[in-house]
């Protein structure tokens, strides 16, 4: 098996183009951009989506269903956040089509015209909020933690396979209180479990921030975010959680009766992560060989492949194979057997390297006479003879040893990726000759941050959480300055 991947030195974003759709992640659809999500992909997401689910059920969140369709009306209610969206909305405006009398061409019947058309949801706060006026009448029914899993549509123009897609896969977390207090408090909460779940499972190293009023979501008080770093040094977005304050419960008059009786609108928070994190994963680990995946989220933790000349052979290290699997499921380790007799063994190799399947063990007839393993790292791409007597505990002990590896190593390159700079020369050459994050004085305006965006390209991804207060001056302006923000060129 040929991989033929661009080298991440010569084209970053053709081999990950490339990656994904020999991977077999996704491809593209015959509807422009939007994606076909392969087998191998869903499973990759279907292990994040377990993962988060857990989580969210752990915080005392249930999941729901809410429409795919959201009335216009409703989005003229918040002024922001229609403004965040319009450029991007799908709107369905018929609901019936017609064959031509010929019989040869079907077009849009205009006599089934909605009476108001609807928006194909770019996120759910519309109608969410519309549905939570009916259910909230007092502090009683507060708080109320809904999390739904769904699709969303936004009209990108520049598409590219998880990164941006016209529709997408996520989760949007849309909570409610009584309290601005608990609102925040919540909001920081959500931000906190996406930091856990991108350290912890997908051992991406990521900094928590608050986004400046220029980048925070369309309708929020305060946006808060984790910000990943990938290999050649852009930021990505990897989670957002938003407070809302009262925004939304003003719009759709969502009101309850307080304790001391008097009516009040109710405080919200809403935070979400897509199929991006699948662009983030594959970004932040995998080499020029293919994916590298870190065991805690890869469909296929080990793969054994046997080596054999006849049927004999093949059935005897079988019958030894079946007693391996059967040792490292119960320590609850996902193994495959690839015994197809139609593709040689370094095919197989070749295709589970490409996978980033995180261990490789093959088993031969000599392996069978000295009673051992040959077992292959794919992120390291080394071997190690393990005799057969400790290859399950060896096997679990590695995978979890993969697992931190591959977060250190990520920390390690992020760490060496942020640098601060006190001049704008020095900002602009740390951006165009070494990448990563730059720590940089900013006096606080939109309208110098924006100017930074166009003269570099560079955005603020966040007001860290952990920065520490010092008096400075705006690289741009020079103006005065209460700290440092981290800057950096995007997907």
């Amino acid at each position: 098996m040929s991989k033929n991947l661009t080298k991440r030195s010569e084209d970053y974003s053709k081999w990950y183009n490339e990656l994904v759709v020999k991977a077999d992640l996704a491809e593209n659809s015959g509807v422009r951009g939007c994606m076909v999500i392969k087998p191998y992909g869903y499973a990759i997401w279907e292990k994040m989506q377990a993962e988060l689910d857990r989580m969210f059920k752990e915080t005392g969140h249930q999941n729901a269903y809410f429409p795919l369709f959201i009335p216009k009306s409703y989005f003229s209610k918040e002024a922001s956040h229609v403004d965040g969206f319009a450029k991007e909305c799908a709107v369905v405006t018929h609901y019936r089509l017609k064959t031509s009398e010929d019989g040869k061409t079907i077009e849009v019947d205009p006599d089934a015209k909605l009476e108001e058309e609807l928006i194909v949801r770019p996120t759910s706060e519309t109608i969410i909020w519309d549905t939570y006026r009916k259910w909230i009448q007092s502090y009683r029914d507060l708080p109320i933690l809904v999390n739904q899993w769904a699709n969303v549509v936004r009209w990108e123009m520049r598409t590219r396979l998880f990164l941006r897609t016209a529709e997408f896969l996520w989760q949007e977390g849309h909570t409610a209180h009584a309290t601005k207090q608990e609102a925040i408090a919540e909001a920081e909460q959500m931000m906190n479990v996406y930091a856990e779940f991108a350290e912890n499972f997908m051992a991406i190293p990521v900094i928590k921030g608050v986004k400046t009023a220029n980048e925070r979501f369309a309708g929020a008080e305060e946006t808060y975010c984790i910000e990943a770093l990938m290999q050649d040094g852009k930021a990505l977005q990897a989670g957002t959680s938003h407070f809302l304050g009262q925004n939304f419960a003003k719009a759709f008059d969502v009101k309850f009766a307080n304790q001391e009786g008097k009516q009040d609108y109710v405080w919200a928070t809403s935070w979400g992560v897509s199929t991006r994190l699948m662009g983030a994963l594959v970004m932040t680990h995998s080499d020029d060989n293919g994916l590298v995946l870190p065991p805690n989220l890869a469909p296929i933790q080990v793969v054994i492949v046997p080596i054999h000349r006849s049927d004999e052979q093949l059935e005897e290290i079988s019958a030894e194979v079946k007693t391996l699997m059967a040792q490292l499921r119960k320590l609850n380790i996902s193994v495959k057997y690839d015994d197809r007799t139609t593709h040689k063994p370094g095919w197989k190799f070749n295709e589970y390297e490409l996978k980033g399947v995180p261990v490789r063990i093959a088993v031969g007839p000599k392996d069978l006479e000295n009673g051992t393993f040959e077992v292959a790292r794919r992120d390291t791409l080394t071997k190690e003879i393990v005799a057969k007597a400790d290859i399950a505990n060896y096997i679990q002990d590695l995978l979890e040893k993969i697992q931190s590896e591959l977060f250190n190593k990520a920390i390690e390159y992020r760490n060496s990726h942020i640098t601060e700079v006190n001049s704008f020369e020095e900002f602009k050459d740390i951006l165009d000759n070494k990448g990563g994050f730059v720590a940089a004085h900013w006096d606080g305006t939109g309208e110098t941050e924006e100017r930074i965006k166009e003269l570099t390209k560079a955005t603020i991804r966040c007001i860290a959480l952990d920065r520490v207060e010092e008096e400075g001056k705006c690289v741009l302006t020079g103006a005065p300055s209460k700290g440092r923000v981290l800057f950096a060129k995007a997907y």
